[in-house]
């Protein structure tokens, strides 16, 4: 009898032992499936978190920041071929004496060496992600709109310095790329943290050192428009004279992706097929709309930069009437 009440006990024990990681298994597995659909529901976080990866390699959903990325090569390339790359820094005498426009409009896209090219297209490259995340046509407000602004703050510097002879500012991107720090320090989350040699770094550590040396490439001649483009993205952020609502025409939009080169993912990956679960998801929350009313694409560049497949995203946008949350939690059960 006592050898039996041992086996019963021990038999016991080993079921709670069993039941135990089930439950906190089942308890993580819950938590898993709850937590994405908190954040898309809940005022309080962002609804539509940016990835510190940028989303898919390539240009996919950015063509405004691959037609910028392409000219800006192209611009430094030949002008570094002729020898004039580092003549194309702004002076006082080519705003106010020899109104030279020209060196106004292609100072914004050649850099003057080979290091800040690498770094600025780095940078450039990088921050793709808010074009996938505001859309093209935002985008490219968010790049006319840095550029005009610091465009006007350093015609101001220039005023001050009334030195005819020296290049007082490098030329470059300079608007764009610190204008985008702006966001990307205030709209990035920082995911993973480490120590080397007992200091502290991030994953959003590596563009703030390209950023740093993209600042002092060229010592007070690239500081001056990184400030500059700091208090543009600023600007922007601050949502002056509305200018986050506002939008260009869309054919000017689109003339960025025509005349840029195609991206080769979009061609070699094959069409995925939709899965099943996410069809039987979407009935279960609202019955689909005419084919004739397509989604907008910056909904879909905003569910594809949170990882989802663009033709699974596209399809849930149709079943959600275009409702960026309800399309979100279709993709989310679907999985």
């Amino acid at each position: 009898k006592i050898l039996r009440l041992k086996k019963i006990i021990h038999r016991r024990r080993l079921e709670r032992r069993k039941r135990k990681p089930r439950s906190i298994s089942n308890s993580r597995l819950i938590l898993d499936e709850l937590t994405p659909r908190i954040v898309a529901f809940s005022p309080v976080f962002s609804v539509h978190p940016i990835k510190m990866n940028g989303g898919p390699s390539g240009f996919n959903n950015a063509p405004v920041t691959r037609a910028f990325v392409i000219a800006s090569a192209l611009f430094t390339f030949f002008l570094g071929i002729r020898g004039g790359s580092s003549k194309l820094g702004l002076s006082y005498q080519d705003v106010f004496e020899k109104f030279r426009i020209w060196k106004l409009i292609i100072s914004n896209f050649a850099f003057s060496s080979t290091p800040e090219l690498l770094f600025g297209l780095y940078l450039l490259y990088y921050f793709r992600v808010f074009e996938r995340q505001i859309g093209s046509n935002k985008h490219s407000v968010f790049i006319l709109f840095s550029g005009f602004v610091s465009l006007i703050l350093e015609t101001i510097l220039l005023s001050l310095f009334k030195d005819p002879t020296a290049n007082l500012l490098t030329s470059g991107p300079y608007a764009l790329i610190f204008a985008s720090f702006v966001p990307f320090y205030l709209d990035i989350p920082v995911s993973k943290r480490f120590h080397i040699f007992g200091i502290h770094f991030s994953d959003k550590s590596f563009i703030y050192l390209a950023g740093v040396q993209l600042l002092l490439s060229s010592w007070k001649r690239s500081i001056v428009p990184g400030i500059c483009g700091i208090i543009a993205g600023s600007l922007y952020r601050l949502n002056i004279f509305g200018i986050r609502k506002a939008k260009i025409p869309e054919f000017v939009a689109s003339l960025f992706s025509r005349l840029s080169l195609p991206s080769s993912s979009s061609h070699s990956q094959p069409p995925r097929r939709t899965s099943p679960n996410l069809t039987r998801q979407a009935r279960s929350y609202q019955a689909p709309i005419p084919s004739s009313i397509e989604p907008s694409e910056e909904a879909v560049a905003t569910l594809v930069s949170m990882g989802f497949d663009q033709n699974a995203a596209r399809q849930a946008l149709v079943h959600a009437r275009n409702d960026v949350n309800a399309a979100t939690n279709i993709l989310l059960e679907a999985h």
